[in-house]
């Protein structure tokens, strides 16, 4: 069967091209009324609210400056990688993929960048329009979400058009440029990831154990130091990294199917990714359209209306699809792939839902199980982690089944994942809003606003939880679709497909075991940066408290050092990004240049299967632990045994659900990647085998080099020396010695909540290091 009408590149991109216009024309609507919004509290002569506002103003700005110096340097670092693996990819491919390669690193790196200036953009608004009602913050919060989830699919898909009208022959069939550009995208991905979750995590993590355990401060005390460089953390790890994880993911589906499909439906196999992924940007904008909520909603209430949205512009979706199908004139078992492969990610967002939000049966027992201490609640929470992994893998495992059945090759597997993808404009911005509210709030925190104000964000910051950990499942969930379709594509390439005997290869099994501990190696090695760098930032948080002079009290006037936070989590987190993006990067290179193409094989398959797994408990156990957290803060006991014992499980958990868990998925994509477009190296094994060797002579030579650029602070001995200094350096009791006059200066006077007592600095009791 053919349609009608003759499909080459123009056909197939022009169409994808205007529509992507159209997107991005609807981001600058919403840009334009998310600034017409107040971003200062309304002038009614109280002198306090107008103090109050310059403080959000300078909150605001100061999370602002801070994820913009953030995200320069680590571009910078990114640069030097890129043009290093331009240069590869040209020398041992061909120029165009090449040029597609940098063309995806740049899009990528983009796109993040425009969804943390909308995120900081938009977090004093938000907090703003939550002193007005709930519906107010989310229509803020979920426009911002919006535009960077348009932002992603728009110019990916418009990007891809461009690029597969300029190299026409070239873009899919002969040299396959554009999966160059899945490998740029996802280069700048795990950077973003990595970096950005140790950021926010060491933060987040650095400032809840002093601030939460150890002091018994509100969530973002403004006298926490280290809750602003939290707030710089939501947006270049939470929005800059989640928006480059999942472009990732989006152009990896089209350009794996487009790949595939070429090679059995020729064209017209190029057009249905193209036209699937250009309908649902419509039907996306469509859902978005429905999002509203009353005043006073529930949590159930709240994930209602998000659903409402997901639902309807899946509906539509399906309706667009099969139109596609029509005009194409292509077989309906294709249909069904894309119909399936929605249905897969809309059943684990249920499944995910279940095990994560506040309203359901496990994240109660985790809430409940901190009667019986912080353990007790580590426990039950990796029991709910690796309970959630049972529902995705049965359905992937499922879909992968049905759509190879239906359409007889891999192409089924390939449009399953981008049928998955396809509303992600609507599904990221669900997660994306969620860092937004959560800023809000800490500013709302910060500056002082009424209570009320923190509870709505606080609303809409628990229900972002929830809809992360399913943001996240369908991110996993189309990774490992859009892998095993480049795991196909790369041995059709290399010419195994037919030969590769999996159980009599003496490579192909070993390199199963080495590629499932590979997730686990890059997951310890994102765990472990996360530990270093809050050990850092809870060193530096006790040494403010105790050697700031009424900084612990809240004394008038008395501010603490965020700047010195904020720079110190940077250059951790930059320098501890180095390792596991090293271990993705080289791994392909080193085994299947060493070893050979089946042993690669291998290694992809094992990094897959572990990689999902893995991912998704994390992911999981994560979102639960929060959730359960936040329950016990909604129902009073903040500041109980119980509320202590859930934050430690928040504090382990941040790091599985920020940090390590979703970059998993961009592990086994890039892997994935570097594998494909690197197939002319693999190819002549034989010739290069050598340079495996010349790689791991180089990581020898430059590791000591990389130790000992260890930032101040992160080594052992730093830490040793800055423990001694502070038991033995000044604490508040040097305020005993003062003059009279400086003393009455400094000492404020300190009300004791829960025993009713007022005491001064210099009785309050100094924390022991």
């Amino acid at each position: 069967m053919a349609p009608a009408f003759d499909v080459n590149t123009i056909v197939i991109g022009v169409p994808a091209i205007v529509t992507s216009g159209l997107g991005l024309c609807v981001v600058g609507y919403l840009v334009y009324t998310i600034q017409g919004r107040p971003s200062t509290l309304a002038d009614n002569g109280d002198p306090e609210r107008k103090i109050m506002s310059d403080k959000i103003v300078a909150l605001g700005t100061a999370i602002s400056k801070g994820a913009y110096a953030f995200l320069l340097k680590e571009y910078t670092y990114l640069v030097i990688c890129a043009l290093a693996l331009f240069v590869l990819v040209s020398a041992a491919v061909n120029w165009r993929t090449g040029l597609c390669y940098l063309a995806g690193c740049f899009t990528s790196a983009l796109t993040g960048f425009i969804g943390m200036m909308i995120a900081t953009y938009s977090n004093t608004r938000t907090a703003i329009a939550a002193e007005k009602g709930l519906n107010d913050a989310l229509t803020v919060s979920f426009s911002s979400g919006c535009v960077m989830g348009l932002t992603v699919v728009s110019v990916g898909l418009g990007s891809l058009s461009a690029l597969l009208m300029a190299f026409n022959d070239n873009a899919i069939d002969n040299v396959a440029a554009l999966t160059g550009f899945g490998m740029g995208a996802s280069t700048v991905s795990i950077f973003a990831r990595v970096a950005g979750g140790i950021f926010t995590k060491a933060a987040d993590v650095g400032a809840d154990l002093v601030g939460k355990v150890e002091e018994d401060f509100p969530e973002d005390d403004v006298r926490n130091p280290a809750t602003v460089a939290d707030n710089v953390g939501d947006n270049v790890g939470d929005v800059a990294g989640m928006g480059a994880d999942l472009y990732s993911s989006f152009v990896g589906s089209i350009v794996a199917s487009s790949v595939l499909g070429f090679k059995q439906h020729g064209n017209v196999g190029i057009a249905l990714p193209f036209w699937i992924a250009m309908s649902g940007i419509v039907c996306a904008v469509i859902g978005m359209c429905t999002i509203r909520c009353k005043e006073g909603a529930t949590q159930t209430d709240l994930l209602n209306v998000l659903r409402r949205g997901m639902f309807v512009a899946a509906f539509f979706e399906l309706g667009c699809a099969a139109v596609v199908i029509h005009v194409l004139d292509m077989d309906w078992e294709l249909y069904f792939c894309v119909m399936i492969g929605l249905a897969a990610g809309v059943m684990i967002s249920f499944w995910s839902e279940y095990f994560t939000s506040g309203a359901y049966a496990p994240t109660q027992r985790i809430s409940n199980s901190g009667v019986f201490g912080p353990a007790n609640v580590i426990i039950e929470g990796l029991s709910v982690g690796s309970y959630s992994t049972i529902g995705p893998v049965l359905i992937i495992a499922s879909t992968i089944i049905a759509v190879r059945a239906l359409s007889g090759s891999a192409f089924g597997i390939a449009l399953a994942s981008t049928g998955l993808l396809s509303i992600l404009a609507i599904t990221l911005a669900t997660d994306a809003y969620g860092p937004v509210a959560d800023n809000a709030g800490g500013i709302a925190e910060m500056a002082h606003m009424p209570a009320h104000v923190r509870v709505n964000t606080d609303a809409l910051d628990a229900l972002g939880n929830t809809t992360a950990a399913v943001g996240k499942g369908f991110a996993v969930g189309s990774a490992v679709l859009t892998a095993v379709s480049l795991l196909t594509t790369y041995t059709v390439r290399v010419g195994i497909a037919d030969s590769l005997d999996p159980i009599n290869s003496k490579f192909f099994i070993p390199g199963v075991l080495v590629g499932a501990m590979l997730p686990y190696w890059f997951a310890a090695l994102t765990m472990g940066a996360v530990a270093a760098a809050a050990g850092s930032v809870v060193i530096e948080v006790r040494r403010q408290l105790n050697t700031i002079v009424g900084l612990r009290e809240g004394a008038p006037g008395v501010n603490a050092d965020h700047e010195t936070c904020i720079n110190m989590v940077t250059g951790a987190a930059l320098y501890m990004m180095i390792p596991p993006a090293g271990v993705v990067i080289l791994s392909p290179l080193i085994f299947g240049i060493g070893l050979g193409p089946e042993m690669l094989a291998g290694v992809l398959l094992g990094a897959i299967s572990s990689g999902f797994v893995l991912g998704g408990m994390m992911n999981a156990a994560g979102g639960a632990w929060d959730n359960a957290k936040k329950m016990n803060e909604k129902d009073g006991q903040k500041g109980s045994f119980k509320h202590k014992s859930t934050v430690v499980g928040d504090t382990v958990g941040d790091p599985f659900k920020d940090t390590s868990g979703p970059a998993i998925n961009i592990q086994i994509k890039l892997m994935s990647y570097i594998s494909v477009v690197l197939v002319p190296v693999f190819e002549n094994q034989k010739d290069y085998w050598w340079v495996s060797l010349i790689i791991i002579g180089v990581v020898l030579l430059v590791t000591p080099l990389y130790m000992h650029m260890c930032p101040a602070g992160l080594s052992d001995a730093d830490r040793i020396a800055v423990f001694t200094q502070m038991n033995n350096g000044p604490t508040y009791a040097a305020v005993e010695s003062a003059d009279k006059d400086e003393k009455d200066e400094v000492v404020a006077v300190v009300k004791n909540e829960e025993k009713g007592v007022e005491l001064t600095p210099a009785e309050s009791p100094v924390n022991q290091v």
